[in-house]
């Protein structure tokens, strides 16, 4: 008797269509979701889900916006270590789910993107062409929209590969370094039944994590222990927050310092000592051992590399990151390993330094310091328009221990006061544009009790659709609170002009070409047409009641809140 036999009554395996093949294999796997844009190439899909228990399959998720479903797939992962689905119409859907595609790849997130295929074939078989569309819609590779950025891409050809090809796909996206990966879908193979004499195939787990070398080990916890200013850099921990509770013990047994540049999923909780902030410069100029932990873009080679004679040690799933071209970070040493086994490998063959109280001391008064400082300058910016820091300031305070924010150009993160790792989650460094608020929306739906806020510019506010978005809250009942930091531009294309050309003619004008987005539409309107709650604060000082009323709001009537800040205009962030 067939697996699915017993659970499908009288249903043999050979009874089941592709696409039903498909979905099964899909939640054996552990997908819980499937965030699905519709299209003409989904009726064996949609017959699939009527027809097959609920429990058997993912949940469906309609989603009015590609790029938001793969952005609620990021989200998800990020706060559960699952990954999910997502399915959209033929090449012009995946078009508009490519940069979410690039998104999960430059953050090294699983997601299964799926996408209908326009019908192979012209007339015969279950599934040919049946309207012109089908015919504009095909490609000689639809896979190559995407083929740059997946680890594993494939057409299913027929429908007895639905079940083998959704446990690869996964177990090869949650294999480290994890990522997306990609399957077209032909109607054919997904309407067809699988044949009587074709068995299916079992589950596939991902590789277990790769752990390190114990020479490497032994010779970075050497230097390491010998080093009389050592420095770790991390930009990124998992899920789970093992990485970021590892480093915080290592960092703090050892009296090394922290520094997370360019930060994607915050490590360390801002109270730590030993945590110098997110500014990398000064500290790696004065480290002679330095260990990067998963980081892609330790610091900027152009602007404050280390000197030649300071050593550096790469360790991570893949401490040369082979999915950029172009990357010349030194490393003296790489270690390729899971990065929580690393860490845990490497404070255990440490012994503690002669320098390690002098260090302990400095750092200590060195992070006291960064957090006074802070303050004092959040508070300066109580004004109209407020500043970020004030605005980053004040978000901070109305988390509790388990919020956390998706921030997109939005928060600072030196601002403010997060309780542990992964309270704040930055956009990837690919800098797809629309990923903060429908994020959220995933990290939401799989929490339903967490406050989950989104932190935006108004220039990503309008690329994340946010008609979609908002959509999507008040049929899933997902009460994310949404600031929009409205300055009226796309201020970091100003910032860069301003940068590369700072006594050049675009900086004196009155409003610089390609950067404007005024006149600024009313946003709270958007939102107001979901039935979201909604303010528009202008001045500072009255930030934080209004932050308390979309709390209450969101706690006690469980709908989503969208506040529209005058934010000042600032030539740092």
């Amino acid at each position: 008797m067939s697996r699915h036999h017993e659970a499908h009554g009288s249903r043999p395996d050979s009874q089941l269509t592709g696409a039903e093949s498909l979905l099964l294999g899909l939640k054996r796997a552990g997908i819980d979701y499937l965030f699905a844009n519709a299209g003409t190439d989904f009726p064996p899909i949609i017959e699939a889900f009527a027809t097959l228990d609920v429990d058997d399959v993912p949940t469906p998720v309609t989603v009015p916006h590609e790029t938001a479903s793969v952005a609620m797939a990021h989200g998800y992962y990020l706060v559960t270590g699952r990954p999910q689905a997502i399915m959209v119409h033929v090449n012009v859907g995946l078009a508009n789910a490519a940069m979410g595609v690039i998104n999960a790849a430059s953050d090294d997130v699983p997601v299964v993107v799926m996408s209908g295929r326009t019908p192979i074939t012209e007339r015969g078989r279950r599934g040919s062409r049946v309207t012109p569309i089908q015919y504009g819609q095909e490609m000689y590779d639809q896979s190559s929209i995407v083929a740059d950025v997946v680890k594993f891409r494939y057409e299913m050809r027929y429908p007895e590969q639905g079940e083998i090809l959704a446990a690869r796909a996964v177990s090869l996206a949650m294999s480290e370094p994890r990522g997306p990966v990609y399957i077209s879908l032909p109607r054919e193979a997904l309407m067809e039944t699988i044949p009587a004499e074709i068995a299916i195939g079992a589950p596939v787990p991902p590789a277990t994590a790769p752990h390190p070398d114990p020479a490497a080990i032994e010779e970075a916890a050497r230097l390491l222990s010998a080093a009389r200013r050592p420095l770790i850099l991390c930009q990124r921990g998992d899920p789970s927050g093992s990485v970021g509770a590892l480093l915080a013990s290592l960092a703090e047994k050892f009296a090394i310092p922290v520094v997370e540049p360019y930060s994607i999923r915050n490590v360390m909780p801002s109270h730590h000592p030993m945590l110098l902030g997110y500014d990398v410069k000064g500290p790696l100029a004065e480290a002679d051992v330095v260990l990067v932990v998963d980081s892609g873009v330790p610091w900027m080679e152009s602007l404050h590399r280390p000197a030649t004679e300071t050593t550096v040690i790469q360790l991570g799933p893949d401490p040369h990151f082979r999915r950029m071209p172009i990357r010349g970070h030194k490393a003296d040493l790489a270690i390729a390993c899971d990065t929580a086994v690393g860490l845990a490998a490497l404070a255990e063959a440490m012994t503690p330094s002669p320098h390690a109280e002098e260090r302990r001391a400095l750092y200590r008064q060195a992070s006291e310091r960064r957090r006074r400082d802070a303050a004092e300058l959040a508070a300066q910016g109580r004004s109209s328009p407020m500043s970020a820091e004030w605005m980053s300031r004040c978000i901070s305070d109305i988390m509790d221990e388990q919020a956390i924010v998706f921030s997109e150009l939005g928060v600072l993160p030196h601002m403010m006061d997060l309780k542990g790792p992964n309270r704040l989650f930055n956009n990837p460094h690919s800098g797809g544009l629309g990923w903060a608020l429908p994020a959220a929306l995933g990290a939401q739906l799989a929490d339903r009790e967490r406050l989950v806020i989104a932190c935006v510019g108004d220039g990503s506010y309008i690329f994340a659709n946010p008609v979609a978005c908002h959509q999507i809250a008040e049929a899933l009942e997902l009460p994310v609170l949404t600031i929009i930091k409205n300055n009226r531009m796309w201020n970091a294309v100003r910032r860069s002009v301003a940068n590369s050309y700072p006594d050049g003619a675009a900086v004196k004008m009155n409003r610089m070409p390609l950067t404007s987005l005024e006149p600024s539409p009313d946003y709270t309107q958007i939102a107001a047409a979901s039935r979201a709650y909604v303010e528009r604060v202008d001045h500072g000082d009255d930030f934080p009641a209004a932050l308390e009323r979309a709390v209450e709001v969101i706690r006690k009537e469980r709908r989503q809140a969208v506040l529209e800040l005058n934010i000042a205009v600032s030539d740092k962030y």
